[in-house]
């Protein structure tokens, strides 16, 4: 019977992402991505908040949050983010969609990290969050 318990509980386990929800970038160059995982947490509103423009000063791995919108889609996972002091290409891998689906209209709010190398940057985005209209 213990047997059968532990098998169960492993299949549940492995079975699990293939029930994760769908979401991501419905504009114009978008295309169809399944999310691998569906996580949750705390949302601190305004903690860290900054901008685009504040971004290209910030150092390699710093914390941000920008509200703004997702204009473009430029490859398989990265982006054109646009608020109202400029833009910056962001990174968002499948599963950090979480089931979230966007437009060019709809506000956003992504968190991520500063990711910048040689005269390059962009930022890794670990997590998006639908704004309400």
């Amino acid at each position: 019977m213990k047997k059968f318990a532990a098998i169960a509980a492993i299949m549940m386990m492995t079975t699990a992402p293939l029930f994760a929800a769908e979401g991501g970038f419905t504009g114009p160059t978008a295309t169809t991505a399944k999310t691998q995982t569906q996580q949750g947490g705390f949302i601190d509103n305004d903690a860290n908040l900054t901008t685009a423009l504040k971004v290209k000063e910030m150092k390699d791995d710093s914390w941000v949050k920008l509200r703004g919108n997702i204009t473009q889609r430029l490859s398989d996972d990265r982006y054109t983010f646009r608020d109202e002091t400029g833009t910056v290409n962001v990174e968002i891998d499948h599963k950090r969609w979480n089931g979230v689906t966007v437009s060019p209209q709809d506000k956003v709010e992504i968190q991520g990290k500063v990711d910048k190398e040689w005269n390059d940057f962009e930022i890794d985005v670990k997590q998006v969050t639908r704004l309400n209209k």
